[in-house]
């Protein structure tokens, strides 16, 4: 088979991808692959096929080789705009694996170049990816603290805003271009970005011309996504009859469509919409709804949040037994997922309603408990060796003896730490045959001369075997032969190390002729090119800096739900309900005249204000698009 086999091999694995079927086209450009071709052009655009349908199939890790590959193809044949396109698909490849320092040289790298040619289009897609990265890390930052719109912590807050820069230079750029469909994503991404921030009103704003645009093309997904991006921005807002109608007809839409998750999320939206209204009517109407779909999609973390909204919604209308047997089952759920969180509330529900029915307290769980004395055994075993030791010594016990203890339990781990010195005899890495049942090679002339003690003060001494004595010209030979061989040995082992750090030639799977490359690294070589600057240095400790965090440890998590919840939006906002709600208790509070306030001033309440809310229910973002797979392969090759 020739170059030719390989590349309809690889023509029809595009148009497998591009007709959905991913996996059937990385099974052609594998073939591809193994047929083998000598022209790096080809080679390039089969890597970069390969890297977007991994990508489209989320195996990230080979979609990032083969990136990396292309753009070794790319720096090999001097191919700036290869360079510069497949940065950004390695940009994109590293921002969905949560490397994002890494992402953000490679989109920078990305715009650099096609500034330098004056590629605007490709300009474009690396503002927005720039855009995409620093609003991925800020969510992810934004995972611990405060996790209000607005209320986050100021390094989140810099990379939102940085996100907002780029998309707003990505929405110009594509403006200049008149490109309706990338103005509509870019406005989309600003509206979720100042959302963020807590600018509600440009959310709004930005939001409402997504909405404009996504009717122009029909786009009845986005339509969707702007529906209920705009329903949760008027929930912060105050304004919960224009967040409902905006949540009805992301119901509509979602209907439509024939998602099923979706529209639950958009049922269990307008639950809680309705609770806050004090609707409790239609509250439950929906949150029954958003139940039924949650059993039909096995969706347990979803079907806990229904039982736990209708018990709610049915203890307001004073409907307690059903509000009884929703709270028992959000309580059974809670447990079965392992939701702590969830049984803490559930059991407290159960007290009240219990209380208000006059049934019985419920029996105390014993399980906790159990769990706490497991616990404290295992912590007093760990201990038990310590206590064998000191079970004969005295009460109270000196500070001799205390720091003797101490030190014979530290002594056997500083042994276990001790490295053993190996002199190997190869010291040039050379290949070498092992002599079967052959003679153990000759004692050096050091070891066979001389005897190595070490006196007290730590010196070294060489004791001779002539007539018992030992000149002083003997000793200085003896000691020189020992430290000849202690830096041999060094020598050694340090070339070991050299040789594992020595960088290979890049293998190119695929590539028939291997010295291909070799001729082209040549011929770039000849090349006067400049040194490296600053910036290059800067990109590479920035780059150094996240393999550093990639190794630090992440604090445990108490209860992590592993399940997962297709019906319960992202942003779950079921506590702002608790906090709307104990506001309007607060207020609902009689205070107390001024000579009963004068008396009891250390009693009062000092502060009232309203926490501020947590974020709606519906998911603010919709999935990164990216760009379709486009051809690189030269048409009409023979």
């Amino acid at each position: 088979m020739d170059s030719s086999t390989c590349l309809e091999l690889a023509l029809e694995g595009e148009r497998l991808c591009k007709a959905g079927d991913c996996r059937a086209g990385v099974a052609f450009f594998e073939a591809a692959i193994q047929t083998g071709t000598d022209d790096l052009r080809t080679l390039s655009a089969i890597y970069s096929q390969l890297g977007n349908a991994y990508f489209y199939l989320g195996e990230y890790d080979k979609a990032m080789d083969y990136h990396k590959l292309d753009l070794t193809v790319a720096r090999t044949m001097g191919d700036r705009l290869g360079v510069a396109k497949a940065s950004g698909n390695l940009g994109n490849t590293l921002k969905v694996m949560g490397k994002f320092k890494e992402a953000i040289c490679c989109c920078e790298r990305h715009l650099s170049i096609s500034q330098e040619l004056e590629d605007k289009v490709g300009e474009g897609r690396a503002l927005y990816n720039l855009g995409n990265v620093y609003h991925a890390q800020g969510k992810h930052l934004g995972r611990i603290g405060p996790q209000e719109p607005g209320g986050f912590s100021d390094e989140v807050k810099h990379c939102l805003q940085k996100a907002v820069e780029y998309y707003a230079a990505n929405l110009r750029l594509m403006e200049e271009l008149n490109d309706r469909s990338a103005q509509g994503r870019a406005c989309g991404n600003l509206g979720n970005t100042h959302y963020l921030l807590g600018n509600f009103t440009q959310a709004i704003s930005y939001h409402s011309e997504r909405l404009a645009i996504a009717k122009e093309f029909g786009d009845k997904a986005a339509e969707r996504r702007a529906h209920s991006n705009l329903g949760n921005a008027h929930i912060f807002l105050g304004e919960f009859e224009t967040a409902a109608e905006h949540y009805k007809k992301t119901l509509q839409l979602a209907q439509e469509l024939g998602d099923r998750a979706v529209e639950a999320q958009a049922c269990y939206s307008l639950g809680n919409t309705y609770t806050l209204l004090r609707e409790f009517p239609m509250a439950i109407q929906y949150h029954l709804r958003h139940l039924a779909i949650a059993e039909e999609l096995k969706d347990k973390v979803g079907e806990g949040r229904a039982c736990w909204s209708l018990g709610n919604a049915y203890s307001a209308t004073n409907n307690n037994e059903k509000a009884l047997h929703y709270a028992t089952r959000h309580l059974e759920i809670s447990k079965e997922i392992g939701d702590k969180t969830g049984q803490a509330a559930a059991q407290m529900n159960l007290s009240d309603i219990r209380k208000v029915l006059g049934l019985p307290p419920a029996p105390i769980d014993q399980e906790s408990a159990e769990d706490a004395k497991a616990r404290a055994r295992r912590k007093s075993m760990e201990n038990m060796d310590l206590l064998k030791q000191s079970v004969n010594e005295e009460s109270s016990m000196d500070d001799d003896s205390f720091f003797e203890l101490l030190s014979r339990f530290q002594s056997k781990r500083m042994d276990d730490q001790r490295c053993t010195l190996s002199i190997d005899g190869n010291k040039e890495n050379h290949p070498q045959q092992q002599q079967k049942d052959g003679p153990p090679p000759p004692p050096s002339v050091a070891t066979a001369t001389a005897t190595q003690t070490r006196d007290h003060g730590g010196s070294l001494t060489s004791t001779g075997s002539t007539n018992g004595t030992t000149t002083p010209s003997d000793s200085g030979a003896n000691n020189c032969g020992v430290l000849e061989e202690l830096m041999e040995s060094i020598a050694g082992m340090q070339s070991r190390r050299m040789d594992e750090q020595r960088a290979s030639l890049p293998q190119l799977p695929g590539l028939n002729n291997q010295q291909v490359i070799l001729q082209r690294l040549s011929v770039a070589g000849s090349d006067t090119t400049p040194l490296p600057d600053d910036n290059f240095f800067d990109m590479l400790m920035r780059c150094q800096g996240s393999r550093i965090e990639d190794q630090r440890s992440s604090l445990p998590n108490e209860s992590p739900l592993t399940h997962s919840a297709p019906t319960v939006p992202d942003d779950d906002f079921f506590s702002l309900i608790m906090r709307f709600q104990s506001g309007r208790l607060e207020d609902q509070r009689s205070t107390m005249p001024l000579e009963a306030a004068a008396r009891s001033t250390s009693h009062r309440r000092t502060t009232d204000e309203e926490e501020p809310p947590v974020p709606p229910p519906t998911s603010t973002h919709p999935p990164a698009s990216k760009d379709g797979l486009v051809s690189r392969l030269v048409k009409g090759r023979k």
